[in-house]
């Protein structure tokens, strides 16, 4: 379970302090698929990094039961100057994989990734289509309670399209999903219920259709 108690989050910057989140109380559930929906700067990623553990709330606090994955959809943190095989081996074990299991899931990531021989090669040559599939890749050699996803972006030519979209309802098909995308499609697709963010606000929905419905009321406003 995801428990968040009286959550405030704002950043101090030269022009403004202004409050990103105001008084989050959400509890969400070991086995919910929950999309956040909001327009753009109404801080679905600031909520979603909260939930992760990546920030910090400025007052309230965030409580969290089971094992959280990485923000999915980002690719940032690699280290250029080292191969895609190397990066690999270093996020396995950071995250306390064993080392009899290292060599068999970097193979899995070379596979599934289908960069060829740019495995091998400094990630600073990497494109970032290349970048993106090596990142996706990799969380799919991991399993977690929730997955934490930000803009899911296909990559790739269709046939691998195809593949990470089975390859990503397999990997959620038993576990939670907190998601933010802006297409509705996708949110229908994974997502069974809803988190509606608006002017700092949180609004929880059993029904993932009733949240983009409230949505669009809002924009249309």
């Amino acid at each position: 379970m995801i428990e968040l108690r009286q959550v405030w989050k704002r950043y101090s910057g030269h022009h403004s302090r202004n409050w990103v989140l105001r008084d989050i109380n959400l509890c969400i559930r070991q086995g919910d698929r929950v999309g956040l929906i909001g327009r753009n700067g109404a801080g679905k990623s600031t909520l979603l990094n909260l939930i992760g553990g990546m920030d910090h709330p400025s007052r309230g606090q965030v409580r969290r039961d089971g094992k959280l994955s990485w923000t999915l959809g980002l690719n940032g943190g690699f280290q250029g100057a080292l191969s895609g095989e190397q990066n690999a081996r270093f996020v396995f074990r950071i995250h306390g994989v064993p080392d009899q299991e290292i060599a068999e899931r970097t193979n899995f990531v070379h596979v599934f990734s289908e960069l060829g021989d740019y495995f091998f090669a400094p990630m600073k040559t990497y494109s970032s289509g290349m970048r993106s599939r090596l990142a996706f890749a990799l969380s799919l050699a991991f399993r977690f309670d929730t997955y934490l996803v930000d803009e899911l972006i296909a990559v790739g030519d269709e046939k691998f399209k195809k593949k990470s979209k089975k390859a990503f309802e397999d990997l959620i098909a038993s576990a939670g999903l907190i998601m933010v995308s802006h297409d509705e499609g996708t949110l229908k697709n994974f997502c069974e219920k809803g988190i509606l963010m608006s002017n700092g606000a949180a609004y929880w929905f059993d029904d993932i259709a009733d949240a983009l419905s409230e949505y669009k009321k809002s924009i249309n406003a």
